[in-house]
């Protein structure tokens, strides 16, 4: 990684890190673009190099997740099927990041209850990644998965993520603990996909 691209990735850190001091502070509607941006000591309109809204900002490792998913897909082995497949995916993302179990997703989780915007952008973030990734699904496995197979296993695969979290991080004590919040979504999406492994 270049030294630009380290310098990216530390002021999309401190965005991150801002925002959630903030939104747990003050609250997401009062929390502003510009108040996020003063606490990670840059410009408002170079936040905007970041993040499109506040919105956006709450779901930082989303491409990240769709990007190991269909690497994962590609870099399948011959004894994988799509169920394992994902899992491996998951475990990669765990592995690579403890956002699942984080602060930040405890107040995502929170807001898509609460706040209509945020609520639309996740299901639109929700669709695009399950559309995407079925697709990928699909093309990898076209002896097992027509694209309704594809689309139901990997619907199978985020709601049992999405639910298993819901429940995980409404104790805000397990935050204390991201590897047991991340095993915990591990054996729940076990669970959910097994009568899709091989």
């Amino acid at each position: 990684m270049s030294l630009r691209d380290r310098k990216r990735a530390r002021t999309r850190e401190a965005l991150v890190e801002a925002a959630t001091v903030l939104f747990e502070r003050d609250g997401y509607d009062e929390t502003t673009i510009a108040d996020i941006a003063a606490a990670a000591e840059i410009g408002t309109r170079t936040f905007f190099s970041y993040f499109a809204s506040k919105e956006e900002l709450l779901f930082p490792e989303s491409d990240a997740r769709v990007r190991a998913a269909v690497e994962a897909i590609a870099d399948r082995q011959p004894d994988e099927g799509p169920a394992e497949v994902l899992l491996r995916a998951l475990h990669k993302i765990g592995d690579d990041s403890d956002d699942l179990g984080s602060r930040l997703a405890a107040l995502r989780l929170r807001f898509v209850r609460d706040i209509p915007a945020v609520r639309g952008r996740a299901l639109q973030i929700q669709t695009q990644a399950q559309g995407e990734i079925a697709r990928h699904l699909a093309a990898a496995f076209p002896d097992e998965l027509d694209e309704v197979g594809a689309a139901a296993l990997t619907g199978a695969f985020v709601g049992a993520i999405t639910a298993a979290l819901q429940v995980l991080l409404a104790d805000l004590d397990r935050l204390d603990d991201p590897a047991a919040v991340q095993a915990a979504v591990r054996k729940a999406t076990d669970v959910a996909l097994r009568p899709w492994f091989r």
